[in-house]
């Protein structure tokens, strides 16, 4: 089922896949995938091998004022990742760059699970929202790399008030702020 699932996701897209079609992939019945994990989000989850769960970190993110959500974000972020998760997110991050069906699994992950649910608590048009996200992703992506993968100095030891201090404004000018979006002329 896990074998379907991945495929599914990857192939797919967390929105495009359902528990119907990994099921029948799968060769079993879609109760079947229900009883062992309940849910399609618990069953993506699991197809990631998410060492963190994103419903236990964003409900206090997506309570932030829409202008204090750039320091959110990018305190979020440094959270999860200097916890317990580090390992088992830096074995998928690794595993992404090495690999293109590991990249679109983390791809999925990253704007079905945490982007889309932060950009979709603004108020904006679709396109806009799609625009800023990827935004968004690109400087959250290049903060992951330079301090947990690289370890890219002063950066990855510094404390992670600095570096919320250093790169909010940026994620809140992405989420926010005048920016000229890719794919959209000004």
């Amino acid at each position: 089922m896990l074998a379907a699932a991945r495929a599914a996701f990857a192939e797919r897209g967390y929105d495009g896949a359902s528990i119907r079609a990994i099921a029948t992939a799968a060769g079993v019945d879609p109760a079947l995938v229900h009883h062992y994990f309940g849910t399609k989000d618990a069953l993506f989850l699991a197809a990631v091998e998410a060492p963190a769960d994103p419903d236990e970190f964003l409900p206090r993110v997506l309570a932030a004022p829409p202008e204090a959500l750039g320091a959110a974000v990018v305190g979020m972020v440094l959270h999860v990742w200097d916890g317990p998760a580090r390992p088992g997110i830096l074995a998928l991050v690794r595993s992404a760059v090495n690999h293109e069906w590991s990249a679109r699994l983390l791809r999925e992950f990253v704007l079905a699970k945490i982007i889309r649910r932060v950009i979709g608590s603004l108020d904006m048009p679709v396109a806009e929202r799609e625009a800023r996200g990827a935004l968004v992703a690109s400087q959250l992506v290049g903060l992951v790399m330079t301090r947990y993968v690289l370890r890219l100095e002063p950066l990855a030891s510094a404390r992670p008030d600095d570096v919320v201090a250093a790169i909010a404004p940026t994620v809140q000018r992405y989420l926010t702020g005048d920016v000229a979006l890719p794919g959209r002329p000004d």
